[in-house]
């Protein structure tokens, strides 16, 4: 039992680690915080120009956190580049999925955006689960299902050295019920693990971006997207992205219109 939950605590700390990134990305390096307050203060000062300068100096150096695109994003709004200002908006959202500052300043820019798209419903399930998974952050439903998990070795104790049935049936149960939760944080914070690590989903960067019915500059154009809409890419082809959007429609555009979440 000691051995598995040895294995268990590294498993779970590894898989958070390798979800979170920017917990091992803290800005302890002079350059980075110089950088940050000086970005800091030219977006105070109105120059949003010098902000965004100071904040990528910082990303190009190999830092990145949640403020840090956050603010880049605002920079990029307040400068009305839609595109860039919903890129990191969502990659802000990646690294915490349930700050709502960052939900509500999406919202706003993609209100902005021209392509008005028709979501293909979804399964009412899949919504819910998802709006529940995104509550958290992957380390914080990794902390939850180590939490959970001592306590399903609690009432596995209390089931094997209690002496008096009540507290042995109390053990049992709560050991059955812990257990099912242990499974359902863990499974939330793998998925959430495995939404930061994809890179299927990009924005369009161009004004007007043509989408065509075959990776070839010469086909024939099926429709246009405009800055700031997320696509999803299925398939590559050289220079070319095959993308999805949200109502189900797809085409091939070229690699330098959308950037990558």
């Amino acid at each position: 039992m000691k051995r598995f939950l040895i294995y268990m605590v590294a498993l779970l700390v590894a898989m958070d680690v390798a979800a979170n990134p920017d917990s091992l990305s803290v800005n302890t390096h002079y350059d980075a915080l110089a950088h940050w307050e000086l970005g800091n203060k030219a977006y105070v000062d109105g120059d949003y120009g010098r902000a965004v300068e100071e904040y990528n100096a910082i990303i190009e150096g190999g830092e990145y956190s949640m403020p840090l695109h956050y603010n880049l994003a605002n920079a990029y709004f307040k400068m009305g580049e839609l595109g860039k200002a919903i890129l990191h908006y969502n990659r802000a959202l990646r690294i915490a999925p349930a700050n709502e500052d960052v939900r509500h300043n999406l919202a706003l820019a993609e209100a902005q955006t021209k392509d008005r798209i028709a979501v293909v419903p979804e399964f009412f399930l899949n919504r819910w689960m998802r709006t529940v998974r995104n509550s958290m952050s992957c380390m914080a439903w990794s902390i939850l299902s180590l939490v959970v998990f001592a306590v399903v070795l609690l009432f596995v104790l209390l089931f094997l050295l209690s002496s008096h049935i009540g507290v042995r049936k109390a053990g049992f149960y709560g050991a059955l019920v812990a257990v099912l939760l242990f499974v359902i944080t863990t499974l939330f914070a793998l998925s959430e693990r495995k939404e930061m690590l994809q890179h299927d989903e990009a924005i369009v960067m161009g004004t007007a971006v043509s989408v065509k019915s075959s990776p070839d500059r010469s086909a024939t154009d099926i429709f246009v997207l405009h800055e700031g809409t997320k696509v999803r890419v299925q398939t590559e082809m050289g220079e070319w992205c095959e993308v999805v959007i949200a109502d189900g429609k797809k085409g091939w555009t070229e690699r330098k219109n959308i950037e990558e979440i």
